[in-house]
Parts: structure tokens; C-alpha cells; sequence
């Protein structure tokens, strides 16, 4: 079983606030100089794509320059991971600044949404499948003939089609309730070491996510959100809805996290038994007998 963790890249982070996030998120300590292009680009240990994946970004995100070996380049992504992109998925930001910031913006609801050519579904292949929290930059609201389609421009300037159905306009904070019926949405997606999108995730990929959906910005290691200043200590015997929890072989190794989502249930993205996001009881082997820690949001 293995599981997500801060043993390969340090993190630093600070209190800031941005777009709907509420005090506790992450600051952004450079300037971000260019573009995630493509629907999932991994983040490398190493200038390699046989080194291990430490993290990923999602199309539309904007990334900070650290260094450029060849068609490599080493950036810090919003969250403060810091890890090695190929070239090929970037795109460098131009006088306009970061991708995002200066056009509405409407974010993928759906798991997966495909973009296309033209508003039309049979015509062509679609142009990309773009995984969930995708952030595209709005051009057109719909045609006359079709209200239900929405063009957009892609990171890499190209535009695209995408159906209203599968995005969402106005971006609130989710209440807890509502991020474990998110979560719950998830069920049966595979496991996927160092998955941050829903084409995979790893565990704290998902807790980091699910805390996203309520306006929080959170550290991308399990670890280091066991040991986050947003977070207080909670006891097992006080847990409610919504907590997170910690499990390792001691609270100074902690390998694994899950989201409390009551009567006993904990969810989460794990290889164990079955390797996908599913629903286990903390009073099972070997949960009840390795949970080391339990947060909750201050």
C-alpha cells in the first residue's frame, strides 16, 4: 500500500485569501509566468519522465518558474508544490498576465466535460476532455440557435465549445454537507499516486480537493495537512462530519488521509483492497487500529 506523502518536496506555506477562499489559504511566493495547457500535466520528482510524479496541475492553472533545463522546466504551482513539468504543456503568459484574470471565468462541474470545435456533439471529435475544477476563460455566452453551449478560449489561446450543462458560473464555497456529497461522487475512481485531478486521485489529492470545494486552501501532503494551522485537534470520540483523518504508525509518520463523513464512515482514495475513492468503516482493520490523528477546520 503506498500513499501520499511529503518525503520527496518541501512546501511552504502562509495565511493569504483568494478568489472565494477564506482566510488559511496558500500564498503564492512568485509570480506566475506561465500556463498549464493540456487537461493533466504531472509534476516529476526529476527533469525525467521515469522519475516518480509527486503532484499534478490541471489545465488552466498558472504555474511560477523555478528553473529550465531544456524541455524541462521546474515550476510552484498555486498550492506551493514544487515539481518538474515538460515544456510541452506550458504555455509562457503574455502582457495580459495569468490565464483566468482578465476574462469571466467558468469552472468544469462535471467529472469530465468534453470541449468541441464547433457547438455540436456528432461533428467532430472533441477538440479535449478536461477533468473536473477545470478554469476556462469565457469568449461567447451560447448561439441563438443553441443557448446551451458556451464558447471558450483554452490556455493555449485556441477556442472551444463546451455545453453549459457541465460547468458552473457562479463558484460558492460548499457547505460540509454538500463537499461529502461531492466526495460521494467520486466513488469508484481509480487510485492514483500523486493524482490530483478526477482522472486519479491520491489520497491527500482528495482531501486537498474536497477542503478546495469549501473555500479552503489547504498544503498538498497528508502529513503537512496533519500539521496545518488551519486545522485544530479534534478527539475520535468527538468527530463529526467533514473532519479529517490521519493514520500512519505513529503520529510522526503519518502515510494516509480520509474525510469523516459520520455514522462511523470515513472517505477517501485508497489502494487498499480495491484501488479506488470508496466508503470504509474506522472501526475496520486497519483503519480503527493506525488512525493517529483527527483535524478539524478552525
Amino acid at each position: 500500500m503506498r500513499y501520499r506523502h511529503s518525503r520527496l518536496i518541501p512546501i511552504v506555506f502562509a495565511v493569504a485569501s483568494a478568489v472565494f477562499l477564506r482566510s488559511g489559504a496558500l500564498t503564492q511566493t512568485a509570480t506566475p509566468d506561465r500556463v498549464v495547457v493540456v487537461p493533466v500535466a504531472n509534476m516529476y520528482s526529476a527533469a525525467t519522465d521515469f522519475s516518480d510524479v509527486v503532484s499534478q496541475a490541471i489545465i488552466g492553472s498558472n504555474v511560477a518558474t523555478i528553473e529550465v533545463r531544456g524541455n524541462w522546466v521546474k515550476v510552484r504551482s498555486t498550492d506551493q508544490y514544487t515539481g518538474w513539468m515538460l515544456g510541452d504543456g506550458l504555455r509562457k503568459l503574455g502582457e495580459s498576465g495569468a490565464y483566468g484574470k482578465s476574462a469571466p471565468v467558468v469552472q468544469v462541474e462535471a467529472l469530465f466535460a468534453n470541449l468541441y470545435s464547433e457547438a455540436d456533439v456528432t461533428g467532430h471529435k472533441p477538440v479535449l476532455t478536461v477533468p473536473f475544477e477545470s478554469r476556462l476563460e469565457v469568449v461567447a455566452e451560447g448561439k441563438a440557435d443553441d443557448p446551451r453551449w458556451m464558447q471558450v478560449k483554452l490556455p493555449d489561446q485556441r477556442t472551444a465549445w463546451i455545453q453549459s450543462g457541465d460547468i458552473i458560473r457562479d463558484l460558492q464555497p460548499l457547505t460540509i454537507a454538500q463537499s461529502i456529497e461531492l466526495a460521494k461522487r467520486f466513488l469508484g475512481l481509480p487510485y492514483l499516486w500523486g493524482g490530483r485531478s478526477s482522472f486519479g486521485y491520491d489520497c491527500s489529492g482528495f482531501t486537498q480537493m474536497l477542503v478546495h470545494s469549501r473555500g479552503i486552501n489547504m498544503p498538498r501532503d497528508a502529513d503537512l495537512q496533519a500539521a496545518w494551522e488551519g486545522f485544530e485537534a479534534v478527539d475520535r470520540k468527538d468527530l463529526r462530519a467533514g473532519d479529517l483523518l490521519f493514520f500512519g504508525p505513529t503520529p510522526d509518520k503519518i502515510t494516509h488521509t480520509a474525510m469523516y463523513i459520520g455514522e462511523g464512515q470515513i472517505i477517501h482514495a485508497t489502494t487498499h483492497n480495491h484501488p479506488v475513492v470508496q466508503i470504509s468503516r474506522l472501526e475496520d482493520d486497519p483503519w480503527t487500529r493506525i488512525l493517529v490523528a483527527c483535524r478539524r477546520i478552525k
